[in-house]
């Protein structure tokens, strides 16, 4: 848990914000941007705020775990004849699930509050 920021601390208050919004990146972006973002900017923050490092993790395990369930939940619904139609389905509430968790994970960290989102795999600690 961080302590309570003040304004000198906003600029890692933004830059915590930053690191969920660069998932973002793949809605416009092609194949793993939205992988890549969180973990640009990451690295080149990681060391100037604990509260960019934690929240630089958690933006990056979210989006790595979206693109596991992507891949995964696919897979297994291609194996069954009335599953691969429901594929698209399945990857637009994914989409949409990315869109609204980066949001509100993007609200809480511009107002300096840690963020933990349920169900990922914390794969970068």
């Amino acid at each position: 848990m961080q302590p309570p920021f003040d304004d000198s601390d906003k600029s890692a208050r933004t830059w915590g914000m930053l690191c969920f919004l660069a998932g973002l990146s793949g809605c416009f972006l092609p194949w793993f941007a939205h992988i890549a973002g969180p973990l640009l900017v990451w690295l080149f923050k990681r060391n100037d705020h604990p509260f960019i490092d934690a929240q630089g993790k958690e933006s990056l395990n979210f989006q790595i775990s979206m693109a596991i369930y992507s891949l995964v939940g696919s897979v297994v619904l291609a194996v069954t004849i009335i599953g691969i139609y429901l594929i698209p389905f399945y990857l637009a509430g994914l989409y949409l699930l990315n869109i609204v968790g980066v949001i509100l994970a993007s609200i809480r960290a511009s107002e300096g509050k840690d963020f933990r989102f349920w169900l990922i795999l914390r794969l970068v600690r």
